[in-house]
Parts: C-alpha cells; structure tokens; sequence
C-alpha cells in the first residue's frame, strides 16, 4: 500500500504546486500587463503559460521520481521519458518568450514609427529572425533529444571522422535550399523588398504578404497568390514601387481628334482631380505627346500616395474625362474620315 500512495502523493504534490506557481505567475503578468498597457510583452507572455507548467512539473518529477519510487521497476525508462518531455517542452518555452519578445518589440516599434517604409522594413527583419530563432531552438532540441540515447552518442563520434566529407556532399546537395536561406537573409537586412511592397515579377503586380527564409509570396490584384524562391529577388531584376517610397505618379492616354481642345481639357483636369480624393495634389498635367496622320495622342499626368490610389485616380480621370468630350465636344473623339469613290468611266 505505501509504494503505490508514496507516488501518487509525490505527483498530487507536484501538480498542485505547479499549477499554484503557474497561476501565481499568470496574476503577477495580469497585474504587470495592467500597470504597462503601452507594452504588449507581458499580455503577450502569458501565452507561455503551459510550456512553463509542464518543464515546471517536469522537472520536478524528474529530480524526485527515484525517491518517490514512481515505477522502480522502469526507473530508466521513466527518466529518459521525462527528459525527453523537459527538452521538448523547454524548447517550446523558448519559443513562446522568444516570439513574444519580438512581437511586443515590433508593436511598439510600429506604434511610434512615423515611417510606413521603416515599419514594413522591420516587420520583415523580426519575422525572419524569429523564424530562424525558431529553427535553432528546434534543431537543438532535437539534437539534445537524441543525445539522451546511448547509441546516438556512439554514432556520433564514429561519424565525426567523415564529417568534412559529409559536410561537402550535403553542401552540394543542397545547393539550392542554402542559397535560398542566405538570399532570405541578405533580403531582410539588405532592404531591398519588404512585407507590404508593391512589386511587379514577371509581368504580375502585386504586393508582397509573406517572406520566409526560401519562398515569398505576392499577392496580386485579383486575389492570387504566387509563390517564388527569394534567391529570384537577389539574381533576376523586377520592380518595387515602394522603394524609396510608396508615392506614385501615373499616366493617362487619349486618341483624340486633331480639332480636339486640348487647353480645355487641362482646365476640366484640374476640376476633376479636386472631386478625387486619392489624388494628393503633388502634381498634375495634360500635354500632346504624339500625333499620327488621323489622331493626336494626349498624355495626363496624377499622382498619388501609393500606387492602388494612383490605379484608381488614373480610372476616375480617363472616364470622367472622356464623358465630358462626349458630352460637349463630340467632334474631339477619334474618326475616319471616309469619302465617296470617283465613278467607273
């Protein structure tokens, strides 16, 4: 009878002074979060709550679980089963705190930054890094897992001796993937493209939703998703209209009439980007660019605080514009000009 109460008190034990810590930490964090409200950091630690329970009980069972004499029979088993569960579950408490730290710091950067372009910079850096901090954790952890058995160890040493082979033929092999990771690195400290760019790849305009250590995905106009390695953003040219700068200037065709009136036309260009309100006034203007022998080629110029709204002043010009000569001077829209055929002698 004393060697099965023994453990179950020893676990009773455990579990309740586990779950007292972790509620006693969980207020203390409630208490901070209110006093802090500018910080999101210990409202966000509080998702930590379970990992911190379970290396807490953990642990707890493992220094104690010989002298509670919890399965004797299977010390071993239970040992190695418990440090294997202390491993994982501290890797995923670093995790937790890891993320945390990097969410609160990129909240509170974006908060007070002024600069929509440093902002999108810096959420891509924190996004990257924490994926990479999440790697490592990971791989150790595993790494440290494995480590617990006997014949691991042993197959380790033994391999050290070809290692530099090893090493050579997986640097070949994967070739690609490590070309990729180090792209995504020099992307996220390079600056060169940002979570939340607009940027045109192959043709395809759109804006940039996610960038991770080897892909990155564009978002395009019409709600498609396409996916592409981030070494093709450090080897092959493409365009970022946010470089620099989100604002945008953008042009707008007619083929018009020869008679057409241009000077008109500038003045009804004015009236109608002041009922636009995603024009920003930096500049306007209407001028003839070409001319052919039956139309003239007519060229405004908007502009605009990004480039959706720069889309969508260029719209709103070339209709209204062209409702206008429609309305009341019909004779400036393009024509031909036919005449009848001389009579067969």
């Amino acid at each position: 009878m004393e060697k099965l109460l023994r453990p179950v008190l020893v676990i009773g034990i455990i579990v309740a002074l586990t779950l007292l810590v972790g509620w006693l930490l969980d207020l203390l964090l409630r208490k901070v979060d209110a006093r802090h409200p500018e910080t999101p950091l210990w409202g966000l630690l509080r998702r930590c709550r379970l990992p911190f329970r379970l290396v807490m009980g953990t642990a707890l069972l493992r220094a104690s679980y010989r002298k509670a004499e919890v399965l004797p029979d299977h010390s071993v088993g239970v040992g190695r089963a418990l440090t294997l569960v202390m491993i994982a579950s501290t890797a995923w408490l670093l995790v937790g705190i890891a993320t945390a730290i990097v969410d609160a710091s990129y909240a509170r950067y974006a908060a007070g930054a002024p600069d929509n372009a440093r902002v999108r910079r810096v959420r891509t850096q924190v996004a990257l890094i924490q994926r990479v901090v999440t790697a490592v954790v990971v791989v150790v952890a595993i790494a440290a897992m494995l480590l617990t058995f006997p014949p691991m160890r042993t197959l380790g040493a033994s391999m050290l001796a070809s290692a530099g082979v090893l090493g050579i033929v997986a640097g070949i092999a994967a070739q690609a993937a490590l070309g990729n990771l180090f792209a995504g690195l020099q992307i996220a400290f390079g600056d060169t493209v940002r979570i939340g760019d607009t940027v045109v790849v192959d043709k395809e305009w759109g804006t940039v939703e996610e960038i991770t250590l080897t892909f990155l995905v564009v978002r395009t106009w019409d709600e498609r998703r396409i996916t592409m390695p981030v070494s093709y953003f450090t080897s092959k040219p493409y365009e970022n209209w946010s470089r620099g700068g989100a604002e945008m200037t953008g042009t707008v065709f007619w083929h018009l009439d020869h008679s057409a009136p241009v000077a008109l036309m500038r003045e009804q260009l004015a009236e109608i980007l002041k009922d636009v309100p995603e024009w920003d006034g930096r500049a306007s203007g209407l001028v003839v660019t070409d001319t052919t022998p039956n139309t003239i080629q007519v060229r405004a110029v908007v502009t605009a605080k990004d480039a959706d709204d720069v889309w969508t002043v260029r719209c709103a010009v070339r209709e209204r514009l062209l409702t206008w000569l429609t309305a009341h001077h019909p004779y400036a829209l393009p024509r031909v000009t036919t005449a009848e055929a001389a009579p067969r002698p």
